[in-house]
C-alpha cells in the first residue's frame, strides 16, 4: 500500500479525500486560510492547490479561442487570461496554507501546470503531485513531474484510452512507482449520469494502479458509489459558503458538507467488507429471534404433535422451521406446557 505523506491510500483504508481549493479564495489569503481551518477535524486527509500564473497557462489576447463561447458554461464570455489571473493562487501563500493544514494533521499539496511550478512545489517539500484533466496530454510535463519521486495523481477528464496510455507511460519513463488514476467528469457541474463510475474497476485492471474519483457534481451519493466501484481517493472542491460566489463556487461543497462526504466514504469503504455467508458478531443474538418449532398448546406424554399443537413461530430456541413435516404424527415422551420450544429429546 502506499503512502502521501503519513496516509495509507488504498483498498484497506479510508478513502483519502482531497478538498481542492482552487480559485475558491476569492482572491483573499484570509479565506484561503479560513477554508483550510473549516476542514480540521472533519476526516479529510489533504488540501489541494493549484500553482499557476496566468502567463504560465495561457496569452493575454481577447481573440478567438482565447475568450471562452461555449454555451452554458460558468465562465462565458471571459478570456482565459482574466479567468486565470482571478482563479490563481499566488505563489507566495503556498508555504503558509501547507503548513496550516500540517497543523490541522492534513497534508496539503498542488497541481503544477509547467516545469516552474513542480520545482516550486519540490523546494516546498510536498507529498506528492497532482496532473490535471487538462495536462493529461502534456506528457513532457508529467515525465518531468514523475522525476521527483514522489506519488503522482492524474485525472483523465476527457482523455481518450490513447490518451490515458501515453501519459501513464509518461509517468513510469519519469520513475514513478507510486501512480493513481482518477475517472473525472471535466464538466462543471457534472450529471451524476455522465460519471460513467464502472470505468474506475477498468481503470485498475488496465493499469495495475490505485484508481479514485475526481468529482465535479453536486452532493456526495456520486462519490459514494465511486467507493463501491473500488474509488480509493476522492476530490471535490470546497468553498465556505457557494452564495459567496467564485470561479469554482457553483460546484464546491461547503465544509459542513466536506465532512459528511468524509463520514459517508468511509463508512461505504467498512460496508465493502468480504465475500461472506455466515451470520457476523453482531447478528449472533438476533439468530435467536428467528422462527423455531414450539408446542403452542399443552401436551401430555403420548399424544401426538398435530398443526393444533405445534407451530412454526418466534423465538428460536426450538427445531428450525424445516422439521415440521418430520415431526407432526410424531409422539411426545413427557408433559410439557404451551411455550416449550420443539427438541428432539422431548419426542418418542
Amino acid at each position: 500500500m502506499m503512502r502521501i505523506g503519513r496516509f495509507p491510500v488504498g483498498p484497506d483504508a479510508d478513502p483519502f479525500v482531497i478538498a481542492e481549493l482552487s480559485g475558491n479564495h476569492n482572491g483573499s489569503f484570509d479565506r484561503a486560510i479560513a477554508i483550510v481551518d473549516s476542514l480540521a477535524g472533519s476526516g479529510v486527509q489533504a488540501v489541494k492547490l493549484q500553482t499557476y500564473t496566468a502567463d504560465t497557462m495561457t496569452l493575454d489576447l481577447d481573440e478567438g479561442e482565447f475568450r471562452i463561447t461555449t454555451p452554458g458554461s460558468l465562465w462565458h464570455g471571459r478570456t482565459l487570461y482574466d479567468l486565470y489571473t482571478e482563479a490563481m493562487t499566488p505563489w507566495e501563500w503556498h508555504a503558509p496554507i501547507m503548513e496550516r493544514a500540517r497543523e490541522h494533521g492534513m497534508v496539503c499539496f498542488s497541481s503544477p501546470f509547467d516545469p516552474t511550478a513542480v520545482d516550486f512545489l519540490d523546494d516546498l517539500g510536498v507529498p506528492c503531485y497532482k496532473i490535471a484533466s487538462s495536462e493529461i496530454v502534456d506528457t513532457p510535463l508529467i515525465r518531468y513531474t514523475a522525476s521527483k519521486g514522489k506519488p503522482l495523481i492524474i485525472s483523465t477528464g476527457m482523455a481518450t484510452l490513447d490518451e490515458i496510455d501515453d501519459a501513464v507511460a509518461a509517468a513510469r519513463a519519469g520513475g514513478c512507482e507510486d501512480l493513481i488514476l482518477l475517472k473525472c467528469t471535466t464538466s462543471y457541474p457534472a450529471r451524476p449520469e455522465d460519471s460513467n463510475l464502472r470505468t474506475i474497476p477498468d481503470l485498475r485492471e488496465r493499469y495495475g494502479c490505485q484508481v479514485g474519483l475526481s468529482d465535479h457534481s453536486l452532493g456526495v451519493g456520486v462519490a459514494v458509489a465511486a467507493v463501491a466501484v473500488g474509488a480509493v481517493v476522492l476530490e471535490k472542491h470546497i468553498t465556505l459558503d457557494r452564495a459567496d460566489g467564485g470561479v469554482d463556487s457553483a460546484f464546491s461543497l461547503e465544509p459542513s458538507e466536506f465532512a459528511q462526504l468524509a463520514t459517508e466514504t468511509a463508512a461505504a469503504r467498512a460496508a465493502l467488507g468480504e465475500v461472506r455467508y455466515s451470520p457476523t458478531a453482531a447478528e449472533q443474538g438476533a439468530r435467536g429471534r428467528r422462527r423455531s418449532l414450539y408446542l403452542t398448546a399443552d401436551v401430555m406424554a403420548g399424544d401426538a404433535l398435530t398443526h393444533a399443537n405445534v407451530r412454526s413461530i418466534r423465538p428460536g430456541s426450538g427445531l428450525p422451521p424445516k422439521h415440521l413435516d418430520e415431526v407432526l404424527g410424531r409422539r411426545v415422551a413427557r408433559d410439557a406446557p404451551r411455550g416449550t420450544p420443539l427438541t428432539w429429546d422431548l419426542l418418542d
